[in-house]
């Protein structure tokens, strides 16, 4: 089989690819509540003969795909959640779903993996060994990827290698990008809930004010990563939530504070959650409160394997020629992904799906993010072609 001709048959399955991809666009689902999608993705195998099993860490999908020779055996993922977003595009297909949107580009994974399937499935004959199609839950924040190796993703039978798609706004469509070696940051959410004394707002005094209060814990805590962090090291503290009060003439009783850690070394991290407490109970002891800080889902650093990294680009080399592939620059983004390459070696397909007719970059996570479709064929051909060398190999 020639590069060629994968291609070719992947431009083909493009009407198949943004049906996939525009059904599961408008009907959006949040983390473990991917019910229709997953029901999409079951439907669509069932149709092609593919073994697979649902249920996997509540709405996830594993398939089978055997070749006619024995070998290793190569996940490929796609994950399938979305957003708590209100779109703004001016689609046909926009999201049916008020506040729930596709702005990170799960829609488009989980149509390309669907893709890949198709392709691979039907060059059995060409597989030495097994590739098992990942369609994850959960990945914005919901750790679905631990939950999926949890409950046995790397068994029945064991996986040698993995490898993921995800877009990439800043690459325009046509291009795909890899990056081996450290490559996307570790992740930890956390809370803090300031807690002071309620009063009237012409009384302050005989009050204990936490939106204050948090207003200076926000300020110290931008010291931990510019003044306790090597400048080498990268690292960051962001808060996108702060809540308090009801009124403008009352002094509420607590205020809630949300936010990340993000660094690409485990050390740095570590850190970060020390202190972050230290820091904020120091701050509201001071000024007569308490702060209590408490820590939800941690994703790990995210490495690629610079083995499967060459690999998968010189797979996508010979599929769309050299100037096609690019290395993208490391990222503060995060990805549980980076649960499944601590066990197993691995790497990240980036697909550039910028259009050429956008004056601007579209970005992820944002109420206008979209892509051009005409970059679907091209992730489900490099995702079977990258699938193909490696059982190859």
């Amino acid at each position: 089989m020639s590069t060629h001709e994968l291609l070719e048959a992947a431009l083909r399955l493009k009407p198949q690819l943004v049906a996939d991809r525009r059904a599961i666009h408008q009907h959006p689902e949040l983390a473990y509540q991917e019910v229709k999608t997953a029901a999409l993705v079951h439907e669509r195998l069932t149709a092609m003969g593919i073994e697979h099993r649902t249920g996997i860490a509540e709405t996830g999908v594993i398939g089978i795909i055997e070749g006619s020779r024995p070998g290793r055996t190569v996940i490929l993922r796609g994950d399938m959640d979305a957003l708590p977003i209100l779109e703004e595009t001016p689609v046909p297909f926009a999201s049916e779903n008020a506040g729930v949107m596709h702005a990170c580009g799960h829609d488009s994974h989980t149509a390309m993996l669907l893709g890949a399937a198709q392709l691979l499935n039907e060059r059995r004959d060409q597989l030495s060994g097994t590739v098992k199609l990942m369609f994850q839950p959960a990945e914005e924040g919901g750790g679905g990827a631990k939950r999926m190796l949890d409950e046995g993703l790397l068994d029945g039978p064991p996986v040698d290698a993995a490898f993921m798609i995800h877009v990439h706004p800043e690459l325009p469509k046509g291009k795909v990008g890899f990056r081996s070696g450290p490559s996307m940051a570790g992740m930890a959410r956390f809370e803090i809930e300031v807690r002071g004394k309620g009063g009237h707002a012409a009384r302050p005094h005989v009050a204990v004010d936490p939106v204050v209060i948090s207003a200076h814990i926000v300020t110290a805590l931008q010291t931990l990563v510019s003044r306790e962090i090597d400048p080498a090291a990268m690292g960051l503290i962001t808060l996108g939530s702060i809540s308090s009060g009801t009124a403008a003439n009352i002094i509420p009783d607590t205020a809630l504070i949300k936010g990340t850690i993000r660094a690409h070394d485990k050390r740095v991290m570590e850190h970060l959650r020390a202190r972050i407490p230290e820091l904020a109970g120091g701050v509201a002891a001071a000024m007569r409160a308490t702060a209590e800080v408490c820590y939800g889902m941690a994703y790990p650093p995210l490495a690629c394997d610079d083995a499967m990294t060459e690999l998968a680009a010189g797979a996508a080399r010979e599929l769309l020629g050299g100037e096609a592939v690019e290395e993208v620059p490391i990222t503060m983004g995060s990805e549980d992904f980076a649960f499944v390459l601590e066990k197993v070696p691995g790497s990240v397909v980036r697909l550039g799906v910028k259009s050429e007719g956008w004056d601007r970059t579209l970005p992820v996570h944002t109420a206008t993010f979209d892509i051009d479709e005409d970059a679907l064929p091209i992730g489900a051909a490099t995702m079977a072609s990258i699938a193909l060398d490696y059982l190859q190999s």
